[in-house]
């Protein structure tokens, strides 16, 4: 199984305190391979193979969608903002929806409230990541939950990245939001399940206004 290469420091670690608990008592080495499983649980990182339908636009995160709603953003103008929460049970890699060239980053601080609530996408700390293409400008949002301690992303502007290319995660858990730009239409309703890099959220329409 695949891992998430940030988690090889925290396995190192517990890997160490296990051979070292070893020789006080096996029992905390047999008590730490718990936290150990459970952080290789929660960092797997499977293949996923994005549909080849170049108008397909695929989910950023696993999850379950919670928000379908019209907004506005200054990098993007207005969008439909896609709200996907993660639950600590699903794969945290966060992919790219569509390729695009990246043209903005920005870093929030805020708070750690219920990722699920719809106030977490303004008050919650995050990170955007506002790209265009054909389609237009769009933006993917990671957003720390009660249980995220911390938001990876490695991509910068300029960066140029495909659809369903990994480009960082949420550790443990939260929510991730996408606008979409007004060419794409939504393909998902509040309560689907989607997985990250292969699930259709959106259907661009070349047809429609931009």
């Amino acid at each position: 199984m695949k891992l998430a290469k940030e988690v090889w420091p925290s396995i190192g670690g517990l890997v160490f305190m296990m051979g070292a608990g070893w020789f006080i008592s096996p029992w905390i080495a047999y008590l730490l391979a718990v936290p150990l499983g459970i952080v290789i649980w929660f960092f797997r990182d499977p293949e996923r193979e994005p549909p080849v339908d170049e108008n397909a636009w695929v989910s950023p995160a696993d999850g379950k969608v919670v928000e379908i709603m019209e907004v506005e953003h200054h990098y993007t103008g207005p969008a439909t903002k896609i709200g996907i929460f993660m639950n600590a049970f699903n794969v945290h890699v966060n992919r790219f929806a569509a390729p695009g060239v990246v043209g903005y980053t920005e870093y929030v601080p805020g708070k750690k409230w219920f990722a699920i609530a719809p106030k977490a996408s303004e008050i919650n700390e995050r990170f955007y990541v506002g790209a265009e293409n054909e389609a237009g400008r769009f933006l993917q949002v990671q957003i720390a939950g009660i249980l995220a301690r911390r938001i990876v992303c490695k991509v910068k502007t300029g960066a140029v990245l495909d659809k369903g290319q990994r480009y960082g995660m949420i550790k443990l858990g939260s929510k991730v939001d996408i606008y979409l730009p007004p060419s794409v239409i939504p393909a998902v309703q509040i309560g689907d399940k989607v997985i990250a890099g292969e699930s259709v959220i959106g259907v661009w329409r070349k047809d429609a206004e931009q």
